[in-house]
């Protein structure tokens, strides 16, 4: 399976093109091309044709909570078993199985006020586990939303992320914010019904024009325009571009736990996030503050950048556990697991 994904992206502008929707995955073919500075035809043939294969992915997931990492140990040949119950839940972000000490991670978005449930009751319920770690996450750095593993210039993104073209700024410039923002609350309340369909629909295909939306959620145009977007800057709804890292040349994905000096904490994450093969970085409770999601392009990549990187100095401890499959990426279910 890997070599026919591998074949599909041949070269640096399917990349980039990729990167793009991963900054705004709902960003028209015309602002792509103006971002990358490349005909806006042939974005469009490309990046239709990445769509059509599937080997890209645009979805929306409604906001449930707050982040709550969760690791488990499974009983034997019950990982992918588990992994895939924790997959289903419609409030899982992402979840993978690794080897090392935990058989499977994954994200879910649980009300604080439930979280003792999911702990004491849900988790412990699912058939094959042994043993569970929660994991509340304080503070993400970086999610796949921030993440294009470096094939894009600070101009391309702020132009992707304004909407419109930017012109060349230093490199101490502080980009925009990005569209899709956490939810500065602890419960995101209940949606309406309209605002429930679009968001379905979106999660079927996050690129579906705002007449479709209309349609699908019974209200107007510009309505169903205006109710997404507020949706998007409130947090309650995020779009993401869903891709196997594999597709930008970086078939080796790692999961690491990283124990960092307490003061220099801050230090470390910035560091970081300013790695191209970091794609996720989260702040959370327990013995090791961050849970850092990584893809590389081989082993020895993987083995430079956890025994050589800068911010080793400040890490006390660093448990490198590999990615044996993802069940479930931005809130998108693997293509395998529908039906």
């Amino acid at each position: 399976m890997d070599a026919p994904l591998a074949a599909a992206v041949a070269d640096s502008l399917d990349r980039r093109i990729i990167s793009a929707l991963q900054i705004d995955g709902r960003a028209s073919w015309h602002r792509i091309a103006t971002a990358l500075g490349e005909p806006e035809r042939t974005v469009v043939r490309r990046g239709t044709r990445l769509l059509d294969s599937g080997l890209v992915r645009i979805g929306a997931m409604a906001v449930r909570g707050r982040s709550t990492v969760v690791g488990v140990r499974c009983a034997p040949g019950r990982a992918r078993v588990v992994a895939t119950a924790l997959a289903r839940r419609p409030d899982c972000v992402f979840a993978h199985v690794l080897t090392g000490t935990w058989d499977c991670v994954a994200e879910v978005q649980c009300p604080r006020d439930r979280l003792a449930g999911l702990v004491m009751d849900e988790l412990p319920g699912l058939p094959g586990v042994v043993r569970t770690l929660t994991l509340p996450v304080l503070r993400h750095v970086r999610t796949i939303r921030e993440w294009h593993a470096g094939l894009l210039t600070e101009t391309e993104i702020a132009a992707l992320a304004d909407g419109t073209p930017a012109p060349p700024a230093p490199a101490a410039t502080t980009p925009p914010a990005p569209a899709d923002l956490l939810p500065p609350f602890d419960g995101v309340g209940e949606l309406s019904r309209a605002d429930r369909l679009l968001v379905n629909a979106l999660a079927e295909d996050g690129r579906c024009t705002y007449d479709e939306l209309a349609r699908v959620s019974g209200v107007s145009e510009a309505t169903a325009r205006r109710r997404l977007g507020v949706l998007r800057r409130e947090g309650r709804v995020r779009v993401r571009a869903v891709i196997e890292p594999l597709l930008l040349g970086l078939p080796v994905e790692a999961v690491l736990w990283v124990r960092a000096v307490p003061a220099e904490v801050d230090a470390v994450t910035a560091a970081l996030a300013e790695s191209p093969h970091v794609r996720y970085v989260s702040f959370v409770t327990g013995e090791r503050q961050l849970l850092v999601l990584t893809a590389f392009p081989h082993e020895a990549a993987l083995h430079e950048f956890v025994t050589r990187s800068s911010w080793l100095r400040e890490a006390v401890s660093v448990d490198v556990s590999m990615v044996l499959g993802s069940l479930k990426r931005g809130g998108m279910l693997a293509p395998w697991l529908h039906g």
